[in-house]
């Protein structure tokens, strides 16, 4: 795509954005002759592993174009709340920062970062508990965007793409899961990450059971002691033989 027909693509997305808070999920329909083609080749082995990365890859680039714009505008939009809510916390920021490392909810490893950061995170994950899946994905994008080297950035990235998951949103699902590998591979959320983006795949139908085999076949071969891999190894026997010559050495 040429660069007036990505600003053109852009500034028609500035337009929904006022006019619609599901623009995101309707471009995605433009990406579907893209997705489909996860489907791959029918060859098997390193050379379908090659061929699905480069697909995530090339949907990748293409939603971070539709989705800059709406993230811009989004944190625009939420600078005045974020104010706020730093001035009324003011006085418990001072406290909470001297006394050392900030604690986040219930359930939740502490991590160092201001009382503001923590407060991002626990409104993200409040809304994720309470099935408010909107709000959930709107806070989590802005927590990452606010705060990328979070110690909590990769966990954010994670319940972002469950959220798409549980909206039923699964080809969003299926990048956000590869996001949360690519940028975050020694985490401890990508080998859960690799998984259900296999099981994304999965939900978008039989023909990406190619795809979904090559996310599980991934998470037993870098994370080999990932309690995943016994529910990846089962898919596997699950989803059988790939077509045209198997899905090579499962180790």
């Amino acid at each position: 795509m040429g660069l007036r027909r990505s600003l053109g693509s852009a500034a028609a997305l500035a337009l929904l954005l006022s006019q619609s808070a599901c623009v995101t999920t309707a471009e995605f329909r433009k990406l579907e002759y893209d997705v489909n083609k996860l489907k791959g080749g029918r060859g098997g082995g390193r050379a379908q592993l090659a061929d699905t990365a480069a697909e995530l890859q090339a949907l990748r680039e293409q939603l971070a174009t539709l989705e800059g714009r709406i993230e811009v505008a989004e944190h625009r939009a939420s600078e005045a709340l974020e104010e706020a809510r730093a001035a009324r916390g003011a006085g418990a920021g001072r406290a909470g920062a001297g006394a050392g490392a900030a604690q986040a909810g219930e359930g939740e490893e502490p991590f160092q970062g201001s009382a503001e950061e923590v407060q991002a995170y626990r409104d993200a994950r409040a809304a994720w508990r309470a099935g408010e899946l909107e709000s959930c994905i709107d806070r989590f994008r802005g927590f990452l965007q606010n705060y990328p080297s979070s110690d909590h950035a990769d966990d954010a990235a994670y319940w972002m793409a469950d959220c798409h998951y549980r909206e039923g949103d699964y080809k969003a699902a299926v990048l956000r899961f590869a996001d949360v590998v690519q940028k975050y591979p020694t985490g401890d959320k990508a080998p859960d990450a690799l998984y259900r983006q296999g099981e994304a795949l999965l939900r978008l139908g039989p023909k990406f059971g190619p795809a979904a085999s090559t996310a599980f076949e991934r998470l037993i071969h870098e994370y080999p002691d990932s309690p995943r891999v016994a529910e990846a190894r089962r898919q596997l026997e699950l989803l059988g033989p790939a077509e045209g010559g198997g899905r090579g050495n499962e180790g």
